[in-house]
């Protein structure tokens, strides 16, 4: 059985495939702890236990790489963040979602951040294949975001005239600004915080929104 490579149209056998993904699994581990710049190809080749020839079979060189990196880090949290928020439908739900993910960064003080970000932040100004990649995963992030805050709305929970895209496009910066204030901090209690304050907003909406819907019975009665 083969799969195609789709980075350079090669046709991969399943052996092909298992050692382009140990390839990449070495390289995301090593890039998340020592950061793009630092690390090496010869790195990479010693990590995963393949050797020269094989990489370069499966990668041009760092630079296509990297790019799998970016897509690999990226399928996996988006898979992961699909899961989480794919049935959330009310203020609760995201809370629990934002739990989970200050508890997982506290684990390692917050140390390592978000594992997209900091690889969008280093490849941002050197490859800009890579940086349309990230941006897209990042798009979709969002998107699972706004989704959540539809159902809301759909739900009565915000009210109709609230901007989807303007919230889900907070949520997301308090998430990963929160991301890199803890990295820095080595402390996970900013970003706890920073999205806490976003969250507070929607819920905010979310009374004001089941306040305007209770004000004609309450007139009523008087």
């Amino acid at each position: 059985m083969t799969t195609l490579d789709a980075r350079n149209g090669r046709r991969l056998t399943a052996r092909g495939e298992k050692t382009r993904a140990r390839i990449v699994a070495a390289a995301a581990d090593l890039i998340n702890v020592q950061g793009v710049g630092a690390t090496t190809l010869d790195d990479v080749i010693l990590a995963s236990g393949v050797s020269k020839s094989q990489l370069y079979h499966h990668f041009a060189g760092k630079d296509a790489l990297v790019r799998a990196v970016v897509d690999h880090v990226g399928e996996r949290i988006i898979q992961r963040e699909r899961d989480a928020l794919g049935h959330v439908s009310t203020i609760q739900g995201l809370r629990r979602w934002r739990d989970a993910l200050v508890q997982n960064n506290a684990l390692r003080h917050g140390a390592y951040g978000c594992a997209l970000g900091s690889l969008a932040s280093e490849v941002s100004d050197q490859d800009d294949a890579a940086r349309r990649a990230a941006s897209q995963l990042f798009i979709e992030w969002q998107e699972l975001l706004a989704g959540v805050l539809h159902r809301l709305q759909d739900g009565g929970a915000l009210p109709p005239e609230a901007s989807i895209d303007q919230l889900a496009t907070g949520l997301m910066g308090a998430l990963q600004g929160g991301y890199m204030l803890a990295q820095t901090a080595r402390d996970v209690t900013p970003m706890a915080t920073s999205i806490d304050m976003a969250l507070a907003h929607i819920e905010s909406l979310h009374q004001h929104e089941v306040g305007q819907r209770q004000r004609p019975a309450v007139e009523q009665v008087q």
